[in-house]
């Protein structure tokens, strides 16, 4: 039977890979592939016909409802788990919230009709949108997760300092994620057929404003890799434990990853698998960092002991 630290785990990895799902619906232009309806699919539960692009989309929908109950079953059995206090309660409460706050988002896109080939600056505000929502989601996951795993309550009124810096590495990789998801929407949307061309678009001044947009992207990411290759180490030696120095490595290493997996993004013209580890890249250097930052913060004396984890309780 599979233990609770390890089914949130699973639960974290599982939303993963449906957030992996939603960008391949948004580079196959596949939004639109249940018309304007929201969450039934050309008006019915089935679609009567099953085209590529209904296909794709109608399982995202099944896949993304599967995960709203993943997050669900979690919090009835954190509940009956934990005892009242613990901070993974808390963790598993946000993340249903938030992942009711994603299908509102996605409801959004869909049933105003910022998909497909819409190239609106509305459409732009609702990728930022989700893309921030989807971050705070994943971070409640790996943050109830690691709670679960025995990982101690996180305090930033203890070191404000300490937290100002966390919460400022965490802005600046959610801007990053957004000007990237908006840097492939204009992938998606307006694609080049050459490197040079693709160079040319993003300077030129009669270019559709997503493709200008797309230049902030790389300073940005390769300003804050610089931030983040230099910081974490000092967030670690702050904490000065194995666990902590090890997260730094990782935040730098994966940091560095990105930069290049970013290059090789644009060189190869962005497709439609590369855009998908990129992401995929994006998360875990996320949910590494957001670990970082709960152990530069922790509590150092827990008043739930880990060893209560998996007890029934009453909720």
């Amino acid at each position: 039977m599979l233990s609770l630290a390890r089914t949130a785990w699973l639960v974290l990895a599982y939303n993963l890979a449906v957030i992996a799902w939603g960008a391949y619906v948004r580079a196959t232009g596949s939004g639109a592939g249940c018309g304007a309806h929201w969450p039934l699919c050309d008006g019915r539960l089935v679609p009567r016909s099953l085209g590529v692009s209904t296909l794709i989309e109608y399982s995202h929908r099944i896949t993304s409802g599967i995960a709203l109950v993943s997050v669900v079953l979690l919090l009835v059995w954190v509940r009956r788990a934990c005892p009242a206090g613990h901070p993974a309660r808390r963790g598993a409460t946000m993340t249903v919230v938030f992942m009711l706050l994603e299908a509102a988002v996605g409801a959004g896109l869909v049933l105003f009709e910022l998909v497909a080939d819409n190239a609106s600056i509305a459409r732009a505000l609702f990728m930022a949108v989700h893309l921030t929502n989807t971050f705070i989601l994943v971070a409640w996951m790996a943050l109830t997760a690691w709670w679960l795993s025995g990982g101690d309550p996180v305090a930033p009124g203890d070191s404000p300092g300490l937290a100002l810096g966390v919460g400022g590495l965490l802005t600046a990789v959610t801007l990053v994620g957004v000007s990237g998801a908006i840097a492939a929407l204009g992938d998606t949307l307006f694609p080049s057929q050459t490197l040079a061309e693709a160079l040319a678009a993003d300077l030129s001044p009669t270019s559709h404003v997503l493709i200008r947009l797309r230049v902030f992207h790389p300073a940005l990411a390769i300003a804050t890799a610089v931030l983040l290759v230099v910081a974490a180490p000092l967030l670690a030696r702050r904490a000065d434990t194995p666990t902590a120095n090890r997260l730094a490595r990782g935040v730098a290493g994966l940091a560095v990853l990105q930069v290049v997996a970013g290059v090789v993004n644009v060189v190869l013209l962005a497709p439609v698998w590369m855009q998908l580890l990129h992401l995929l890249l994006a998360d875990v250097l996320w949910i590494t960092l957001v670990l970082l930052g709960a152990v530069v913060l922790r509590r150092h004396t827990s008043a739930v002991p880990a060893r209560h984890v998996g007890a029934p309780q009453r909720a």
